[in-house]
C-alpha cells in the first residue's frame, strides 16, 4: 500500500511541476465554465450582452416608421445599426449582422388605416446560415408592431378618426359598386357608433376594454442573404461542409503540431541536423507537409459533397483560393502551436484548447448571433470565422474576386506571421522537462 501511495504521491509531484498539465487539469476547466456561463447569460442584468444584431432600414420616413424604429432600439431584442439598403445588405452577406429589417414606404400610413387596406410592410433579410435566427426576429417584430397597433387601438380618438378616414376614402373611391359601398358606410357608421359607446362604458365602469381584434399589426416578406440572388444556399450542406471541413483543418494542425514535439523529444530532430540540410529545410518540410494534408483532406471532402450530396460551389476557383489560404493560415499556427510546449501533452493541451476557442468564437461551434456583442468583435480575431468566411463566399455567397480578398488576406498573414515567429522561437534540443 505505501507502494501505490509513494507512486500516487510522485505523479501528483510532476503534475503540479508540469506547468502545462495543472492549468489543463484545475484552471482551464474553470474558464471554460465563466465562458460559456457569460455567452448563455450568466449576466442577465444586462440583456444588452445577449443582443441580436440587425440592421434597420428606414424607407417610409415618417413619424409612425420613427417611431417603430426607437421601440426597436429601446427594446433588450435587438442591436441596432441604422444604414441604407445596399449597406444593411452588405452587412448581412459579410456577417457583421445577423439580418437586416427593412420599412417599406406607406409603413406609417398603413399604420394608420387599422380598419382597411394592407398592413405595413417590411422585408426581412436573413442569413440562411442562421435560419433559426430568422423566426425569433420575426417573432420579435411582430410584438412591437402589435404593441403599437395597441397603442393606437386603445386611443378612442385616434380610432373615432381613423374611421372616419375610412368613410372619405370609401365616399373618393368612384370605382367601387355602389352596394358595396352602401354596406360599408353602414359598417363604418356602426363601427364608429360602437366605438362611443364603449367608451361611455368604459368611463363608467372604470375599465378598459374594447371588442376590436384579428387585425395583422406588420406584414413581414423573408428573403435569404445571397448576392444576385435570393434564394440562399441550395442546400443544407452548402452551410455544414464549410463547418466540416474547418474542422479537419483544426485537426490536422493540432496533430501536426504534437508530431513536432514527438520528434524533438525522441531525438528525431537532432539526428536530422547531422544530415546536409539546413534547419529551415526541415521545419520547412513539416510545414509542407500539414499543408498537403490539410488541402487534400480539403478537397476529399468538397469532392465527396459534390457527388455525393450535389453540393455546387458557385465558383471552383474561388474555393480553391480560399482552401490554400486556410492552409496556410493553420500551416503557421501549427508552428507556433508547436513551441507552446516542451512535451507532447502540454502541446496538444494548449493546441486544443486553443483551436476550440479559434472555433467557439468564430462562429464554428456557436451561432455568433448567441453571443455577446463584445465577444463577436473578439470573433474577429479568430482565423476559424474568416476560414468559414471565404469558403462559404465561394461555395454559395457568390463573393466577387475582390470581397475574397479580405478573408483570405488575413488567413495569409496571419499563416506568415505565425510560422515566422515559432520558426524564430523552436528550440532544437531534445529536454523534455
Amino acid at each position: 500500500m505505501r507502494a501505490i501511495a509513494a507512486m500516487a504521491f510522485k505523479d501528483l509531484r510532476i503534475l503540479f511541476r508540469d506547468r502545462s498539465g495543472f492549468f489543463f487539469t484545475l484552471v482551464w476547466p474553470l474558464l471554460i465554465a465563466i465562458f460559456f456561463g457569460v455567452m448563455f447569460g450568466g449576466n442577465r442584468a444586462s440583456e444588452q450582452a445577449s443582443a441580436i444584431a440587425i440592421a434597420v432600414v428606414d424607407e417610409d420616413q415618417t413619424e409612425e416608421s420613427r417611431d417603430f424604429v426607437a421601440k426597436l432600439e429601446a427594446g433588450p431584442e435587438f442591436e441596432i445599426t441604422l444604414t441604407d439598403r445596399d449597406q444593411a445588405f452588405e452587412s448581412v452577406k459579410h456577417r457583421r449582422a445577423v439580418a437586416y429589417v427593412i420599412l417599406k414606404p406607406g409603413f406609417g400610413e398603413a399604420g394608420r388605416t387599422v380598419f382597411w387596406g394592407e398592413p405595413p410592410q417590411a422585408e426581412l433579410g436573413i442569413d440562411p446560415s442562421r435560419g433559426a435566427a430568422a423566426a425569433m426576429v420575426e417573432g420579435i417584430l411582430m410584438k412591437y408592431a402589435s404593441e403599437m397597433m395597441g397603442d393606437f387601438i386603445s386611443d378612442e380618438n385616434a380610432r373615432r378618426a381613423n374611421v372616419r378616414m375610412a368613410r372619405e376614402t370609401l365616399d373618393e373611391d368612384e370605382g367601387m359598386p355602389p352596394e358595396v359601398r352602401t354596406n360599408l358606410g353602414r359598417l363604418f357608421a356602426d363601427l364608429d357608433r360602437y366605438m362611443a359607446d364603449e367608451a361611455a362604458y368604459a368611463d363608467s365602469s372604470n375599465t378598459t376594454g374594447g371588442g376590436l381584434g384579428g387585425f395583422q399589426p406588420i406584414e413581414v416578406e423573408r428573403t435569404d442573404v445571397a448576392i444576385g440572388t435570393s434564394r440562399g444556399p441550395r442546400s443544407a450542406y452548402a452551410i455544414t461542409f464549410p463547418q466540416g471541413v474547418i474542422w479537419g483543418i483544426i485537426g490536422a494542425a493540432a496533430g501536426f503540431a504534437v508530431s513536432i514535439v514527438t520528434e524533438r523529444t525522441r531525438g528525431t530532430l537532432f539526428r536530422l541536423q547531422t544530415a546536409p540540410i539546413s534547419r529551415t529545410y526541415v521545419l520547412g518540410g513539416k510545414a509542407l507537409a500539414c499543408f498537403i494534408s490539410i488541402v487534400a483532406m480539403s478537397v476529399f471532402l468538397y469532392t465527396l459533397a459534390f457527388f455525393v450530396f450535389g453540393l455546387r460551389p458557385v465558383s471552383l476557383p474561388m474555393l480553391g483560393l480560399a482552401i490554400v489560404s486556410s492552409a496556410v493560415a493553420f500551416v503557421g499556427i501549427m508552428m507556433l502551436l508547436a513551441v507552446s510546449g516542451r512535451t507532447e501533452q502540454a502541446v496538444g493541451g494548449v493546441g486544443w484548447a486553443v483551436l476550440i476557442v479559434m472555433s467557439m468564437l468564430g462562429g464554428g461551434m456557436i451561432p455568433l448571433f448567441f453571443m455577446p456583442a463584445w465577444m463577436r468583435t473578439v470573433g474577429n480575431f479568430s482565423p476559424v470565422k474568416w476560414s468559414v468566411l471565404a469558403m462559404e463566399g465561394a461555395v454559395w455567397r457568390q463573393f466577387s474576386f475582390m470581397e475574397m480578398l479580405k478573408p483570405c488576406g488575413i488567413l495569409i498573414g496571419v499563416g506568415v506571421i505565425c510560422f515566422a515567429i515559432g520558426v524564430r522561437v523552436f528550440d532544437w534540443t531534445t529536454r523534455s522537462e
